[in-house]
């Protein structure tokens, strides 16, 4: 199991300071991981959201970082491929989180489960380097204004299935500090390892 409760490598070396302030992963994109995300966002399987939540809650850090939080907040999908996929796997996980908290009586922060909105289309992301990615993402999502009060002077808990380079985290991030969030944080299930 890979946990990460600091910040990544593109993180460390970067000269800009990154919007996600700590970052807490449950396990390593790798096999049987990854076919088991593929299944979960790609294949109508949205019933793996409960075991993929039992094992984000397992991280060490993970509670912790939860009731700290002042609100939990899925990365959202564009209309398009939400039409498309369904459901929206980060929501899945988030609901699932909530499930698996009230189980183990751990304390979790209220959601805002559109406190962001992802209205640009883009390419996919999977074969592109970091610095596309980011390009590719500047701009894309924006707070939604009847939530920004809740957004502003909060530490928010970004929630994501998968994290490769960090770029989609990077850019909800920098939209919810824009919008006056105290802190941003992140929760995903699992991150590709440094190769």
């Amino acid at each position: 199991m890979a946990v990460d409760t600091g910040r990544c490598g593109s993180c460390l070396t970067s000269k800009e300071s990154p919007a996600i302030g700590q970052c807490v992963v449950a396990v390593d994109y790798v096999y049987p991981w990854d076919h088991i995300v593929a299944q979960f966002k790609f294949r109508q399987q949205p019933g793996w959201a409960q075991p993929l939540a039992a094992l984000m809650l397992r991280a060490p850090s993970a509670g912790q970082l939860m009731s700290d939080c002042d609100a939990v907040v899925p990365v959202p999908l564009t209309p398009i491929r939400l039409a498309s996929r369904g459901y929206n796997q980060s929501w899945e996980l988030v609901k699932a989180l909530h499930r698996q908290a009230r189980r183990s009586q751990t304390k979790v922060a209220p959601t805002i489960r559109q406190a962001l909105l992802r209205g640009v289309e883009t390419p996919d992301q999977h074969s592109l380097p970091r610095e596309e990615r980011m390009r590719n993402l500047r701009g894309v999502f924006l707070v939604n204004p009847p939530e920004s009060p809740r957004v502003q002077g909060s530490h928010l808990l970004l929630v994501d299935d998968v994290t490769t380079t960090g770029a989609t985290l990077e850019a909800a991030g920098q939209a919810l500090l824009a919008a006056g969030a105290a802190r941003v944080s992140a929760l995903v299930f699992a991150r590709t390892p440094a190769a």
